[in-house]
């Protein structure tokens, strides 16, 4: 079954960069240390055949919301909903049920600080 997970997080003015600092208060380091992390996560899933893809996003100010009232088109600039969490990316999987798709989320770095959404996808 094909599951897509929305990733999130609390969105900062560092995200364009991804330079948030760790605890030594080293942004490179903390980068470097989530970019192993997700490599491994992304290793794993590819040797076990279950990633069909898998995008970040730029931060949602970069959005453009599209609405279609009265046959007139709306845009609005920024994401539909105004909040500190905003998708940040997803992952689209094929795995044999829930219990797995839980198990790839939970494995996803970005559940440290925020948290990925789990939804079975539609079958046409």
């Amino acid at each position: 079954m094909r599951y897509l997970l929305m990733i999130s997080a609390e969105e900062t003015e560092d995200d364009a960069t991804g330079a948030t600092p760790d605890a030594t208060g080293d942004p490179e380091r903390r980068r470097a240390a989530g970019m192993a992390a997700f490599t491994a996560w992304l290793d794993d899933l590819t040797v076990r055949g279950v990633l069909r893809a898998h995008e970040g996003l730029w931060p949602s100010r970069t959005a453009t919301t599209v609405r279609v009232r009265e046959a007139q088109v709306l845009l609005t600039d920024g994401p539909y909903i105004e909040a500190k969490e905003q998708i940040g990316g997803f992952a689209l999987i094929e795995v044999e049920d829930l219990d797995e798709a839980i198990e790839v989320a939970a494995g996803h770095p970005a559940c440290a600080w925020g948290q990925v959404e789990v939804r079975p996808l539609r079958e046409l």
